[in-house]
């Protein structure tokens, strides 16, 4: 019961939570072990908007054929039970090194949801789900620096890892207090504009849709990521990982698959993300990586055993992002009293091969990884 009390005053004040151990977290990696990933239906995409604390995202990452990658994203945050806010965010990275990229970030209002929960709206913005549950629309104008008109299609299912895609938290995880919630259009096409200052600019290409649901303050559900997309003229690969806190135990989760058109390869959580190089950050002094490897193994639905690696340089980072100078202010009043956390994401987009091995069948090819490497507090520090 006190350490119940000392949780929720965590939720509500800001403070840090008391050292559970590994026993107050259930990983998703457990329901992996029976269902390694469940093919999502249009239900499993419909927004919770949440009484409680929480931040949920739809988030689309987008690589265009003319070079350009993009980032459109909806943030529905609820503080404390309190307040809900909502965000929509636009990014355009440069093509150009040391250019500035484009960056919007506006509040929305008047947001409603559809009745069935799986198309958002306010004022300015909609972002609708088909009725068959095949594509998306992305429009906004909100912020005439990037008015945005998307649609971005599934061409492989959509996935979610295990049977519910949650990992729990909690000292009786039969009724936990928080949760982790990711699912997946692995491989998408795009099409549409981003008009910005200087005209529309075209995202026809490949794409990636990621749903997410932080049931409780995120700087308590995660203390560092790791994200991977990767997109391929054929195959595309997706790797999320956190790593909690001392107070859930230091514990790694990490989830994500393989595709191709038509078809999810493999999907579930034995997977790794290591960085084997890093520089180090002087202004802050994360540890910023500059080489890495990604590896993802499991079977086929037909058994095949399947294997699969990107590693190699990241070379300059596209970005870093002070997170606490950019978000929205209902994000700095989630983190709000939390000693420690400054929160910075390192984001990337080489070219590097897909390593691929299907049975005996050996593939290898090239495409765009868009990395993200992020630090919110020393998941090694004690509180």
């Amino acid at each position: 019961m006190f350490n119940w009390a000392k949780q929720q005053l965590a939720n509500v004040a800001g403070t840090q939570e008391p050292i559970y151990g590994p026993t107050a977290i259930k990983s998703v990696a457990l329901e992996a072990e029976k269902t390694p990933f469940t093919e999502l239906k249009r239900e499993d995409l419909t927004w919770k908007a949440m009484d409680s604390t929480s931040v949920e995202t739809a988030s689309f990452y987008l690589m265009s054929d003319s070079g350009y990658v993009a980032l459109a994203q909806v943030i529905y945050s609820n503080v404390a039970g309190i307040r809900t806010t909502c965000q929509f965010n636009c990014k355009v990275f440069s093509r150009e090194q040391g250019k500035p990229h484009l960056w919007c970030s506006t509040p929305l209002n008047n947001v409603e949801l559809s009745d069935d929960k799986n198309s958002f709206y306010a004022d300015d913005c909609a972002v609708e789900l088909s009725e068959d549950g095949t594509h998306y629309t992305i429009k906004s104008m909100n912020d005439d620096r990037a008015v945005v008109n998307l649609k971005i299609t599934r061409t492989s299912p959509g996935f979610q890892v295990g049977e519910t895609g949650k990992t729990l938290y909690g000292t009786d995880l039969s009724k936990p207090w928080g949760s982790m919630r990711h699912a997946f259009w692995p491989r998408c096409v795009a099409e549409g504009t981003i008009a910005v200052k200087e005209g529309p600019i075209d995202f026809k290409g490949r794409a990636l849709f990621a749903y997410a649901l932080q049931g409780m303050k995120p700087h308590h559900a995660a203390a560092t990521w790791n994200f991977v997309d990767f997109q391929g003229p054929n195959y595309s690969a997706i790797l999320m990982e956190f790593t909690t806190p001392p107070s859930y135990g230091t514990t790694s989760v990490i989830v994500g698959g393989i595709a191709k058109d038509g078809e999810i390869i493999t999907g579930g959580c034995t997977l790794s993300a290591t960085h084997t190089a890093i520089k180090g950050d002087t202004e802050n002094a994360w540890p910023e990586p500059t080489e890495v490897k990604f590896t993802w193994t499991g079977t086929t639905k037909d058994g095949k055993p399947v294997e699969a690696v990107i590693e190699g340089h990241l070379g300059e980072r596209s970005d870093r992002v002070d997170v606490m100078a950019e978000v929205p202010g209902f994000v700095k009043k989630i983190v709000a009293g939390a000693a420690g956390t400054k929160p910075y994401i390192y984001q990337y987009h080489p070219k590097l091969p897909l390593k691929l091995k299907i049975g005996d069948e050996e593939i290898i090819e090239e495409g765009i990884v868009f990395e993200e490497a992020t630090f919110i507090s020393d998941p090694t520090a004690s509180e």
